[in-house]
């Protein structure tokens, strides 16, 4: 399959550049001698994700740069720059730091040494996090989006007086057992995406790629009317997560969101994701399949190897941050108590900086565009 034309306006460059094992491409605007500000997708997006904001950033005086991240889109293996990324590939790469590897990388090749900011959307923001966590020096502010910081895994603690139990404990599993004694039975997304099936039930759905993705995009945005996000408290309140995060036990992802596709009339009015531009999403992801994403998620979960990540344990992001999400965006609240654990991980970000802004679900970059450059353009401005 051809790769898609982004149709890019003028002053917004698509690139490519060696790093490490990868040939990394971005999409980048504003000038190389300006600060770098670096933008990061999550899932299942694309540096195309940004292009609402690249100009505008630029504008502000930003070397504005937006990869495809490690598994995603034009970025490639050097080694072997076809090979489409399968399940039983090696997924050491996809963990957490390893991630963070190739965004200092990207910043030294772009002829950088520090940045103004990094911002980071859904998973992208794991990675933003993670970046402020361990340089600071090169990341002096960090922009969280739609996915609250809880900060690294724990380590155990007073082990002498308090032995652990001999069999090791999976949070995740723990949790999926929890939802399969729901009534109806439910399991949650990350444990499906991390099985062998995702890729391929998300890659050749029933309605076609496109039309999920349509579906997809839909259901997590302002302009599905059921999504109300609140706090919760606990487990029990896991029932009334929508069904893209908390899912019908024997569905698949597409079948999950199917009968939430929008109207013909409904798709129309979806003016911040026509159909042009969401057909640069189904062709990239027809493509290049969903595998290097979902590794993402597969690694997040697998203990070996976000176990190197807890050495972090106990250190907090100690750069200004903000949090950026939509008002009906429930991935500010998926997990229970994630923002009360944001809030003491990034002591420096202040009251104005949580903002939860009208109008816009968890696609908010792409959905309420003029807004999220107001509060960008306001923090990145100031001096701390």
């Amino acid at each position: 399959m051809n790769t898609p034309s982004y149709n890019l306006p003028e002053g917004i460059t698509s690139k490519s550049i060696l790093i490490r094992d990868l040939n990394v491409h971005y999409l980048e605007s504003g000038h190389l001698s300006h600060p770098l500000l670096l933008l990061l997708h999550g899932f299942p997006e694309l540096s195309y994700s940004w292009r609402k904001l690249l100009l505008p950033l630029a504008a502000l005086g930003y070397h504005v740069v937006a990869p495809d991240q490690r598994g995603y889109g034009r970025t490639v293996s050097q080694s072997d720059p076809s090979h489409r990324i399968q399940f039983d590939d090696d997924l050491s790469p996809f963990r957490i730091l390893n991630l963070a590897h190739d965004i200092v990388a990207l910043v030294f090749a772009l002829g950088h040494t520090s940045t103004v900011a990094v911002v980071g959307h859904d998973f992208g923001s794991m990675v933003a996090s993670t970046l402020a966590l361990v340089r600071p020096d090169m990341f002096p502010k960090v922009v969280l989006m739609s996915s609250p910081y809880r900060g690294p895994p724990p380590l155990p603690f007073d082990i002498v007086n308090n032995p652990p139990d001999s069999q090791k404990h999976d949070p995740l599993l723990a949790l999926d057992r929890a939802l399969m004694s729901f009534n109806p039975p439910r399991k949650h997304y990350t444990r499906y995406f991390s099985t062998p099936e995702a890729n391929d039930d998300m890659s050749n759905p029933p309605q076609g790629i496109h039309n999920f993705l349509r579906a997809y995009f839909h259901i997590k945005s302002a302009d599905w009317a059921d999504n109300a996000p609140r706090p919760l408290t606990g487990l029990p309140e896991l029932a009334s997560l929508p069904p893209y995060y908390v899912m019908p036990a024997e569905k698949t992802m597409p079948e999950a969101v199917a009968p939430f596709a929008p109207s013909t009339t409904e798709i129309g009015e979806a003016t911040w994701l026509p159909d042009d531009e969401l057909e640069i999403y189904s062709s990239e992801f027809g493509r290049t399949g969903f595998q290097g994403g979902l590794n993402w998620y597969r690694s997040a979960a697998d203990p070996r190897l976000i176990g190197e990540f807890s050495i972090f344990h106990g250190r907090k992001v100690e750069v200004p941050a903000m949090f950026l999400a939509g008002k009906k965006d429930w991935g500010t609240y998926q997990f229970p108590g994630a923002t009360t654990r944001m809030r003491e991980a990034c002591p420096r970000m202040e009251d104005e900086d949580f903002v939860l802004l009208d109008g816009a679900g968890h696609w908010a970059q792409q959905e309420r565009p003029e807004e999220v450059m107001v509060h960008l353009e306001r923090f990145l401005s100031r001096s701390d």
